[in-house]
């Protein structure tokens, strides 16, 4: 039976928004996203250098593209929340996640310089989650490419799933063993 290249893609679905985010949500997000590092290192740990060159579907990234992309990703939106936090409704800046995912710092770097950015960015980052209150979670920032406004509980969401779906295609990539290459 073949496999799904669109359940390879988003291996845990697709991020749905709540109706109405409940301070359980934010609870249970902020959870996750404190939990992502060391989910990360547990997964990728034992990995030999060739597996760090798996792909998790057709013309995806490697596991060691996934685990820098995480580091960057969460890095651009630790900014966001800070610039949500002190200014009034930013418009953010976009990347191309493509383009910096085959820059040197990801192809010829050890993952564990980018677990290590995660242990530290994740800390502060929980921290900054953990204090904020129905105001700052209301508070938004708005996305240059399509004009949409995201609040910074939406936000927290988001990246909850982000960390999963990534765990998700680490361990697609490992179980599927180069079948995608």
């Amino acid at each position: 039976m073949p496999v799904n290249l669109e359940n390879l893609k988003y291996p845990i679905g697709k991020f749905v928004v709540p109706n109405q985010i409940t301070k359980a949500h934010v609870r249970e997000w902020i959870h996750i996203i404190e939990a992502f590092p060391e989910s990360l290192q547990n997964t990728v740990v034992n990995l030999e250098e060739n597996q760090l060159k798996l792909i998790y579907r057709p013309e995806g990234w490697t596991i060691q593209q996934v685990v820098h992309h995480c580091a960057d990703s969460h890095m651009n939106s630790f900014i966001r929340f800070k610039l949500a936090l002190t200014e009034d409704k930013p418009i953010i800046r976009p990347y191309f996640e493509d383009r910096w995912a085959v820059l040197p710092d990801v192809l010829n770097v050890d993952l564990s310089t980018s677990i290590e950015i995660l242990y530290g960015l994740h800390h502060r980052w929980v921290v900054l989650l953990k204090s904020l209150d129905e105001k700052d979670l209301n508070k938004e920032f708005v996305h240059p490419e399509h004009g949409a406004t995201t609040s910074l509980k939406e936000n927290i969401g988001i990246y909850a799933w982000h960390c999963q779906h990534h765990l998700a295609h680490i361990k697609q990539a490992i179980k599927y063993q180069g079948k995608f290459d």
